[in-house]
C-alpha cells in the first residue's frame, strides 16, 4: 500500500504502520484512523480498497504530510535565516539551536569535531 508517496509495511498494525509517513505519529495516525471508521489493530495488507481510499482522504484533509511539510519547514528555518534571527544564525552555523550549551555536548550538531590534540607531549625521534 502506497500512502504519500510512501510504502506502508503490510504486516503491521494500521495504526503503527502510518508512522511511516513524515509528519505522522502515533497519537496523529489513531485520530486519521477513528474518523476513517478503521480498527487501529487492522493489519495493513487486510484494509479495503475502500477503507484505503477514507484513509487517503483524511490525511489529505487534515494533516500536511511528506514534501509539503518538509518544505514548509525548510522554508520556516530560511526565513530565520533572512530575517537574521539568533535561531537563523544558528542554523546557519551549524550550532545547537534550542540553547544547549557548546562548551561540551554539542558533538552530533557540529559533526562530531574533536579538536583536542593528545597530551600535548612530543615524542622525541632515536638517532
Amino acid at each position: 500500500m502506497r500512502i504519500g508517496g510512501v510504502n506502508i509495511p503490510d504486516e503491521k498494525p494500521v495504526a503503527v504502520a502510518l508512522t511511516y509517513l513524515y509528519g505522522l505519529g502515533r497519537k496523529s495516525s489513531g485520530i486519521v484512523l477513528a474518523e476513517a471508521k478503521v480498527a487501529p489493530t487492522k493489519r495493513t495488507k487486510e484494509l479495503t480498497a475502500e477503507e484505503v481510499g477514507r484513509i487517503q482522504g483524511v490525511i489529505e484533509k487534515t494533516f500536511r504530510i511528506e514534501g509539503e511539510l518538509r518544505q514548509l519547514v525548510r522554508q520556516n528555518i530560511q526565513r530565520l535565516k533572512d530575517i537574521k534571527a539568533y535561531r537563523g544564525l544558528r542554523h546557519q552555523r551549524n550550532l545547537p539551536v534550542r540553547g544547549q550549551r557548546t562548551r561540551t555536548n554539542s558533538r552530533t550538531v557540529r559533526g562530531n569535531v574533536r579538536k583536542t590534540a593528545g597530551s600535548g607531549k612530543r615524542k622525541v625521534d632515536l638517532k
